[in-house]
């Protein structure tokens, strides 16, 4: 089993790129099935959950070239249907959350899919409701079948309408847009995610000759049109990957740079991290961090404790609070972390407690951070990854931390982190990756 050995107390220098939108990938590598023309996108992260989804396409007969390390081309002139049946689809379908994305453009193209309860996380429930309920307002029908696990979906004959979201769902959302392009008539989407990464999926289905407008807003509004065509798209850089780094180099006291993060699109996350007392710049396109011995946390005008909590976009993203938590615990000052959309994204921070860190588990929702200040060093440990978040809070805590730590299960980290280990390392982090059981195996 592959794992991270890391010691830890050494501030870090230098600059680092961010990688290009895990989130955003899995949602632009499925609208290529929209088409059968040449769609080639570019900045795709080399990370395990886009590579199963391009491996996954590629087996339902996508023609898919790799042009260089961070480009593909597309061309889905020739889909297999049959494959949806298969044990191999099952398989694969079920070992990725993301493979649920393609269900969208496949019943907009070929009027039926089917796709088997999608794996992921454990990060709490991640119902699929809101996916199929889009799906039937659109006139599509489908069963789930518990003996084999699959989902089948029949839309023979999709037609615009009224989509009320029952959850402003960024897959969801993104799921049923792809849907309603190619559906006759008009659709109108309220309670839309409007994310970055659901903006740059519209941007780029324009471009392929859709009719969407209310981009960046909760209303969209979609003219169905016949077909689309191809278009070049590059994607975003990675906002949790940026604000990992800011945590990072908050945690570890080090001088960072992080390179191309399209500032306007970050929202409110400089500004969240900036209330932890964290400094940064902003030069050109680049944040740079100094380093900072100390960090305070605010708190509200009225001196209350500070609470940060996650939010539907233009809030704060669900994907950061592990990091902000981590952060907190070498702060001074308190904060209260409330995690709203998943119950078990907290209960990571057993392993933090037994690093020395001071933290109440309120609930499965809330966390208490009494920040250290930086007075008592958090110590290494040996501990296992639960998902890709929490993975990333424990290496930043584990690179912050007097000795060595041993994180296990590492493949949860890199379904979402390219190459992390090696460009940390180029930043001065001693990490490497080894062979190692977690203890009582």
């Amino acid at each position: 089993m592959n794992a991270f050995e890391i010691n830890g107390g050494k501030p870090l220098k230098g600059e680092i790129i961010p990688q290009g939108a895990k989130n955003e990938a899995l949602q632009v590598i499925s609208a290529v099935l929209l088409t059968e023309e040449k769609v080639t996108i570019s900045n795709i992260p080399d990370i395990k959950d886009v590579n199963k989804l391009i491996e996954l396409l590629g087996d339902l007969g996508v023609n898919i070239e790799h042009t260089s390390k961070d480009t593909y081309t597309f061309e889905a002139r020739n889909i297999d249907l049959n494959f949806f049946s298969s044990e191999q689809f099952k398989a694969k379908g079920g070992s990725l959350r993301g493979s649920i994305m393609i269900v969208g453009p496949l019943l907009a193209r070929f009027g039926k899919a089917a796709i088997p309860k999608p794996g992921g996380d454990k990060i709490g429930r991640r119902r699929l409701d809101t996916h199929f309920l889009g799906f039937e307002k659109l006139g599509a029908k489908f069963n789930f079948n518990p003996e084999t696990n699959f989902f089948n979906v029949d839309a023979s004959q999709l037609r615009g309408t009224y989509v009320l979201l029952d959850e402003a769902s960024v897959t969801g959302t993104a799921n049923v847009i792809m849907a309603a392009v190619l559906a006759k008539g008009t659709t109108t989407i309220y309670n839309a995610a409007c994310e970055p990464y659901i903006q740059q999926l519209c941007k780029m289905l324009n471009r392929m000759g859709a009719q969407i407008s209310g981009i960046g807003s909760n209303l969209l509004t979609i003219e169905g049109v016949e077909s689309l065509g191809g278009t070049e798209h590059r994607l975003l850089p990675d906002m949790i990957e940026i604000g990992s780094f800011i945590g990072l180099a908050a945690m570890t006291a080090s001088e960072i740079t992080i390179k191309d993060v399209q500032y306007k699109e970050l929202g409110i996350i400089p500004d969240v991290f900036r209330r932890l007392g964290i400094q940064m710049e902003l030069r050109g396109d680049d944040i740079f961090i100094p380093s900072q011995q100390h960090y305070e946390i605010d708190t509200f005008i009225d001196g209350s404790i500070l609470t940060v909590a996650d939010a539907p976009w233009p809030g704060f993203t669900p994907d950061l609070l592990s990091i902000i938590l981590v952060v907190a615990a070498q702060a001074k000052g308190n904060v209260m972390i409330h995690q709203k959309m998943f119950e078990s994204r907290l209960f990571f921070v057993d392993k933090l407690i037994d690093m020395g860190a001071q933290i109440i588990l309120c609930d499965p929702h809330r966390a208490t951070v009494i920040g250290l200040n930086k007075q008592v060093q958090l110590k290494g440990i040996e501990m296992t990854s639960p998902d890709i978040r929490a993975g990333v809070a424990l290496l930043i805590a584990a690179l912050s931390a007097s000795g060595k730590s041993v994180i296990h299960n590492i493949e949860q980290i890199e379904r979402g982190y390219q190459d992390i280990d090696i460009r940390l390392r180029a930043l001065g982090a001693d990490i490497k990756r080894i062979n190692a059981l977690p203890k009582g195996h």
